[in-house]
């Protein structure tokens, strides 16, 4: 949901933009979303938008116009472009010049929508109603101009309304970079998290123009990992042209999306931080479909147990699951994940605690997160499994690690087919690494099983969703 902002004694819009913005020229950008005339004349009291925007730079041949309609799909909404870059003549703009392209959504009203419901929906106050009146008004909206805020303003009429990402749920924005045009990058502050986790946010090549819902896929890393390895992994030519969101968030060096028994560093709550808290943040700041057939979750080692486990926990969140050489099994050879969970966590992660407890396991959180104890779990979806065969014999780590994820997963795999639970799994030549070719095929099945990108429509918008 976008952010807003009450004006209090001494404020200026240069210095509330340098506050949100770290740069005082978007400070036309305020003024722009919240329907100021004078930027030199705000009021204490006086309600703000603080939208999010992209930096352009012009070049031959662009018309204002044009970018609204590339960037915005409705050529009307060009003066709101010419206002929030300080362009007084605009139709003349130069090649070289940079702009500020407001973040927006196009919202087409329905039979019985008033201004202050809408004002509700996007802005999380009714009290904003004036300022969406206000700038539709600016930019000639047929049959907005002079209403009021009781006045059912009609259906099919497409308003402008000011979008962007903003703390919520638990989470606070401390650090964060959307100039590339599709990896986007937030840091957050979190009870559930001792210290400030990173997530990356992989848009389509068409977010920013297309105006469309997209389905979402949560990647989950590795041990000893963080949430930039799929980018090294080179996640973004293996998604090009894919019409699904990645969301890829730290889940800690040896995190195992837990909640863990015992920890002497400080909160490490992984599963809090990613269903709780981070999930609903993305569904509210992206054109996402907030529902299950829209989600899908998969993970590499590590993760490929979380993905697993979040399935199986939160049976209602995700519609498609896939573990790339991930343990299925908790429990067997006695108990060996297990072992090495507490091993790894209290080495890295917790300072001596544990994910599950020692010298004797939390027997019902093991239960609970043991994807083969859950196979109920995993009907209605569709789930995918890799493994490799042949890992390296001298190398200890990826022998025992990769023998052992080849096993629990057959076992999976049987305690599937025993239950008639459809399944598509792959046993591939090599160890325990994540395979380029194994996750391209399986993002074609994950696209398939959810719901297709589609124009956003006035049921489906999320509030705030940019």
């Amino acid at each position: 949901m976008v952010r807003t902002h009450t004006v209090v004694a001494g404020e200026t819009l240069p210095d509330l933009a340098l506050r949100f913005y770290g740069d005082a020229g978007p400070g036309r950008l305020i003024a722009t979303a919240s329907g100021i005339t004078d930027p030199d004349d705000i009021a204490v009291g006086q309600h703000l938008i603080i939208p999010d925007f992209t930096r352009y730079t012009a070049v031959v041949g662009d018309t204002l116009p044009d970018l609204a309609s590339r960037f915005h799909g409705d050529t009307s909404f060009a003066p709101l472009i010419a206002t929030a870059s300080g362009i007084t003549h605009p139709d003349d703009i130069d090649a070289g010049q940079e702009l500020i392209i407001p973040d927006l959504t196009r919202y087409k009203t329905l039979a019985g929508d008033t201004l202050p419901d809408l004002a509700s929906r996007f802005y999380g106050d009714s009290s904003f109603s004036p300022l969406i009146a206000t700038v539709n008004g600016v930019t000639g909206v047929t049959g907005v101009t002079g209403v009021t805020d009781s006045d059912d303003i009609g259906a099919g009429i497409v308003l402008a309304v000011f979008a962007g990402r903003s703390d919520g749920f638990g989470l606070s924005i401390v650090d964060r970079n959307e100039d590339d045009p599709r990896m986007w990058y937030y840091r957050f502050q979190t009870g559930a998290i001792g210290w400030n986790p990173g997530v990356n946010v992989l848009l389509p090549d068409d977010y920013r123009t297309s105006g469309s819902t997209y389905p979402v896929l949560y990647l989950l890393h590795g041990g000893d990992e963080d949430f930039r390895s799929f980018d090294f992994r080179g996640i973004r030519d293996l998604t090009a042209g894919k019409p699904i969101i990645v969301v890829m968030p730290d889940g800690g060096r040896a995190g195992w999306y837990s909640n863990p028994v015992s920890s002497f560093v400080g909160p490490r709550n992984w599963e809090t931080f990613h269903i709780a808290q981070l999930l609903p943040w993305i569904d509210a700041n992206f054109r996402t479909y907030a529902e299950y057939d829209g989600r899908a979750v998969a993970g590499f080692s590590m993760g490929g147990f979380g993905a697993l486990k979040y399935t199986a926990k939160y049976h209602s969140h995700f519609a498609s699951v896939s573990s790339h050489s991930g343990p299925a099994s908790l429990r067997r050879d006695f108990g060996l994940v297990v072992h090495w969970a507490n091993l790894s966590s209290a080495a890295v992660e917790l300072g001596g605690g544990t994910v599950y407890g020692a010298p004797f396991w939390n027997q019902t959180r093991v239960s609970a997160d043991n994807p083969i104890e859950r196979i109920g779990s995993y009907r209605n979806k569709r789930i995918f499994l890799v493994a490799g065969t042949s890992p390296d014999p001298v190398n200890w780590f990826d022998s025992v690690n990769e023998n052992q994820v080849l096993g629990g997963q057959r076992e999976f795999r049987a305690r599937l087919s025993d239950a008639g639970i459809p399944h598509e799994w792959h046993e591939a030549p090599g160890g325990h690494v994540f395979r380029p070719d194994m996750f391209a095929l399986d993002l074609d099945g994950i696209i398939a099983r959810l719901r297709p990108a589609a124009l956003v429509s006035s049921s489906s918008a999320m509030p705030g969703a940019a």
